[in-house]
């Protein structure tokens, strides 16, 4: 029984069948059970115009509320460009993730509405699960699966953590991601560009299973689309790929690029966005195309791993990450190919020359931010960029 599901048998009577969710949740159940709870009037404020999926299940904002102790800091697990994220607790010993939309946060209302509407109509082992939604007054929540172990950039990017990283949960790790992303383009109900994938934005389950979230600035293809064009480019700058960044190009090629970026922060334990090297001013992307080129490549390798690491996968991977940063989107695979690629022991073709950003200083690097990664975006301004 799904969580909301398990709520409204216990807290409401009836919810009328296929109505729209604005509107209140029916009066809570009288019983001596539930007389310490006050009945909600959960409904969809005036500024959001458009109605969340009938497919998402509404929560009683009070329950919802109690399992994180009323969102006290002790229980809070970071913050993003949403708002904060809190972990909970319910009476029956579930353990929750609650992201609470900032009152002061421009865009929120449309993530909130977007991750809504996408996830709700999205099941795959590799995306992490909505289980539902709670609107109450100003106060705008969306409840998730918890991740144990938080989110890969947690351990990839922290030296004291890397080492719980060997190469086979690693390579797990790449795998999943892969085939998250097929699923998105390829495979569920609705053609999806996530838009923003990074290593923050993968969460791990206690088996250090990967899962996508934060889906709040993923667009919907149409069938037969291939390529959008946009004035309001959001993203995380040193994932976005340059047809994206420069030109507003949206296509899933764009989400190809992102993955090369993430796959080769998973081999070298670097970001991309902070990785300067010390003889030239490259980002990761630039300095591991140097490395290809003069036939370097496994100085690229993260230390941490030790032995663990298997060559030919190892080999493998780097080179599918910079298949997927070519700079021309016409020459990234498709996710498809990208899992067969990963799946095979076929010969893989050549890379060419990458996108990537020279002569950058370290000023210009705008950290990313997730429910699972406390940190602050820097005063940099990029126009038409909306960096998260």
């Amino acid at each position: 029984m799904s969580l909301c599901t398990y709520l409204l048998v216990k807290y409401i009577k009836k919810r009328t069948a296929g109505r729209r969710i604005r509107g209140s949740i029916n009066n809570a159940s009288s019983t001596s059970e539930t007389a310490d709870l006050s009945p909600s009037a959960d409904t969809l404020g005036n500024d959001i115009d458009d109605p969340v999926s009938p497919d998402s299940p509404m929560c009683i904002f009070e329950i919802i509320a109690a399992s994180t102790d009323n969102f006290k800091d002790k229980n809070k697990l970071g913050e993003g460009g949403f708002g904060p994220v809190y972990k909970g607790r319910l009476s029956n010993g579930e353990e929750i993730a609650v992201k609470r939309l900032s009152k002061h946060s421009s865009q929120g209302i449309n993530e909130f509405r977007n991750e809504v509407e996408l996830i709700s109509k999205l099941q795959h082992r590799n995306l992490v699960r909505l289980l539902g939604c709670c609107v109450k007054g100003e106060e705008k929540l969306l409840i998730y699966e918890f991740m144990s172990n938080k989110s890969l950039a947690v351990f990839l990017f922290d030296e004291t953590k890397q080492g719980m990283l060997d190469w086979k949960r690693r390579y797990n790790i790449v795998e999943g991601v892969a085939r998250g992303l097929l699923y998105l383009h390829r495979d569920s109900r609705l053609k999806i560009i996530h838009r923003d994938l990074k290593a923050s934005n993968i969460l791990l389950d206690d088996q250090f299973n990967p899962k996508i979230s934060d889906f709040g600035t993923a667009r919907i293809f149409g069938g037969d689309q291939t390529r959008e064009t946009t004035s309001r480019v959001i993203g995380t700058i040193g994932y976005m790929s340059p047809e994206y960044a420069m030109e507003g190009q949206i296509s899933d090629k764009s989400d190809v690029f992102s993955f090369g970026v993430l796959l080769l922060e998973i081999v070298s334990g670097k970001r991309n966005n902070y990785f300067l090297h010390d003889d030239q001013a490259l980002n990761l992307v630039g300095y591991a195309w140097t490395l290809w080129a003069e036939n370097r490549i496994l100085e690229l390798i993260d230390p941490s791993l030790g032995d663990s690491w298997d060559y030919k996968e190892v080999c493998k991977c780097i080179k599918v990450g910079l298949l997927c940063v070519q700079e021309y989107p016409i020459d990234r695979p498709n996710m498809s190919l990208v899992v067969s690629m990963l799946n095979s022991d076929t010969i893989l073709p050549d890379p060419k020359r990458a996108a990537f950003f020279a002569g950058r200083s370290n000023s210009e690097a705008v950290p990313s931010t997730n429910a699972y990664e406390t940190s602050s975006v820097n005063g940099l301004t990029i126009t038409n960029i909306d960096s998260r």
